[in-house]
């Protein structure tokens, strides 16, 4: 991505991959070089996030098996977050266990509480190569952890329990090829 160029500009829209689709229940693999490819790719992601209207997304969510997410999100006091991170590690989760409305652009038409923590500290690169560290509270952090577990193979329905998490998985059968309409997007 150029610098000051606006991202997702030059990008494409891609197919979003449904929630039980394979890609998106297992790890992702590590980006094996930077170059162009990359950078198209981040570009893809913020063109395909923004005409979903997601705070989000990762590679996965659109056909790709690397470890790349997007963002463009808002913290708790509505400060703006924009960038990605090529071969993120979440290195701290920490603070207080928060319960909050989350939802998956994979798993449109769904949401629930969902425990995170309220900090978080993402280390990773840019598509440049270059070494970077994203730290975020509150709803940002809730982002970055969303973020980090589609590229580990998590959905955030998996970490829930009991009645909500039957309630989230019923939003299964509206997802396109299954019975009834797709609801609307929601976060990443």
């Amino acid at each position: 991505m150029p610098h000051g160029a606006i991202p997702g500009s030059s990008g494409t829209v891609h197919s979003l991959r449904w929630f039980g689709d394979p890609l998106l229940h297992r790890p992702a693999a590590p980006a094996p070089e930077f170059g162009p490819g990359l950078a198209r790719l981040v570009e893809d992601l913020f063109a395909t996030m923004y005409a979903r209207s997601g705070v989000g997304m990762a590679a996965p969510q659109i056909g790709a098996d690397v470890r790349v997410f997007v963002h463009d999100c808002p913290d708790d006091e509505d400060r703006r977050h924009l960038g990605h991170v090529v071969n993120p590690r979440l290195v701290a989760a920490d603070g207080p266990l928060v319960r909050g409305p989350e939802g998956c652009l994979s798993l449109p038409g769904t949401e629930a509480g969902t425990p995170r923590f309220d900090r978080a500290v993402v280390e990773g690169f840019d598509v440049t190569g270059a070494p970077l560290v994203v730290e975020g509270t509150g709803f940002f952090a809730r982002c970055l952890q969303h973020e980090i577990d589609h590229l580990d193979g998590v959905v955030y329905t998996d970490r829930l329990t009991g009645l909500r998490r039957r309630r989230a998985l019923r939003g299964r059968r509206k997802l396109p090829g299954r019975s009834g309409p797709a609801g609307p997007a929601l976060r990443g």
